[in-house]
C-alpha cells in the first residue's frame, strides 16, 4: 500500500494549563514535568479510546487549579480579536493558506494546507506571534504563559479529509453556544491540489485517481 501524501494539517494547541499532561483524556506528552502536577493522576499519552466523563474531567482540572504555578486564563472577545489579528500578520509575512480557524475560550484550531514549514513550525510561528501582541495589548504579562504547550497536529491526506475537517473546525463555536467565525485570513477551500486548473499530470492527481 502506498503512503499517504500529506496535503495539510489540523493544528490544536490550548491556553496555559488547559490540557495537562495526564489529562484524563490521555495528551500528547510524555512526561510530567511537575511532581504536584503528576499526584493529579497517571499519563497517558496519545488520546484515549474510551473519554472520561465531564464530571471527572472537571474534578480533574478543579484539583489541578490550586496546583499551577499560574491561574488560569481564558480568552475572551478582546483577547480573540488579538489573537486573530496575530493569526492574520503570521499567515500573511509566512505565505500560509489556512482553510478553517476556531479561537475557542481555551483553544485554538487551524486547518493549514502543507507548506515548507513543518506542522510544528507553523505552530511556533503562530504561538509566538499571537504570544507578542497579547503582551503588546497588556492583555497578559511576561511572567504568565498564554499557551500550554507546543500543541499537536493531525495529518489530512485528501481534499475530502480537508472538507470534514474545516466543517468540524467550523462547528466548534456552534458547540458552546457561539456563531460561526469569520476571519479575514481563512481562505474558501478550492479543492488544492485538485483545484480547477491544476495539472492532471502532478504527483497529487495521479495519487488520487488510484495512479502510481
Amino acid at each position: 500500500m502506498s503512503r499517504p501524501m500529506v496535503i495539510g494539517y489540523h493544528l490544536i494547541w490550548t491556553a496555559y494549563g488547559c490540557w495537562l499532561p495526564n489529562d484524563p483524556r490521555g495528551s500528547s506528552s510524555n512526561f510530567v514535568w511537575s511532581d504536584v502536577i503528576f499526584e493529579l493522576g497517571d499519563l497517558h499519552e496519545g488520546r484515549k479510546r474510551v473519554q472520561p466523563s465531564s464530571s471527572a474531567i472537571r474534578e480533574f482540572y478543579s484539583a489541578a487549579q490550586g496546583k499551577l504555578k499560574h491561574e488560569l486564563l481564558t480568552f475572551g472577545r478582546d483577547e480573540i480579536a488579538i489573537t486573530a489579528r496575530a493569526i492574520a500578520q503570521v499567515v500573511e509575512e509566512q505565505r500560509y493558506t489556512c482553510y478553517a480557524c476556531a479561537l475557542m475560550p481555551d483553544h485554538v484550531h487551524l486547518v493549514i494546507r502543507k507548506h515548507k514549514h513543518q506542522a510544528e513550525e507553523m505552530i511556533q510561528h503562530i504561538q509566538v506571534g499571537t504570544r507578542n501582541e497579547l503582551l503588546r495589548a497588556g492583555l497578559r504579562n511576561h511572567e504568565h504563559p498564554v499557551w500550554g504547550g507546543p500543541g499537536w497536529k493531525v495529518f489530512l491526506d485528501t481534499p475530502d479529509d480537508i472538507r470534514r475537517t474545516i466543517r468540524y473546525v467550523e462547528m466548534n463555536p456552534v458547540k458552546i453556544g457561539k456563531l460561526k467565525q469569520n476571519w479575514s485570513f481563512v481562505k474558501k477551500y478550492d479543492g488544492w491540489p485538485l483545484h480547477p486548473g491544476s495539472c492532471p499530470n502532478s504527483p497529487y492527481a495521479k495519487r488520487f485517481s488510484g495512479e502510481s
